[in-house]
């Protein structure tokens, strides 16, 4: 097995990029393995955090949306929008810690404004 060539943070060369980084440049790591990684040192003995690096150069383009795959994702987000309580599309995402839209969560304070 071999080891991957680790780099420090901000020192990685030219041809590497990160997932978020192939990303920006409407890139995919398309199968490859990771190339390197990098790391960050912490302080008062933590692990340092971990990038792994993929070759810019083995990188495929992203693949386009296709109108099915925006069809699925309005209904996904629909779906987050949308109060389990009323029914009713709130306008934003309902968090996961509410459960509800915020009128359903908090209807006193709905009534006393």
């Amino acid at each position: 097995m071999s080891t991957l060539p680790v780099f420090r943070w901000h020192l990685a060369p030219d041809g590497y990029a990160t997932r978020r980084q192939l990303r920006a440049r409407d890139l995919r790591p398309g199968g490859q393995d990771v190339a390197a990684q990098l790391e960050r040192p912490r302080r008062r003995g933590r692990p340092p955090l971990l990038a792994y690096l993929y070759r810019v150069d083995l990188a495929k383009p992203v693949r386009p949306m296709t109108p099915g795959r925006w069809r699925a994702h309005a209904a996904m987000m629909r779906a987050r929008r949308t109060c389990p309580e009323c029914r009713q599309d709130a306008g934003y995402v309902i968090p996961p810690t509410l459960g509800s839209c915020v009128t359903c969560a908090y209807p006193e304070e709905q009534r006393a404004a």
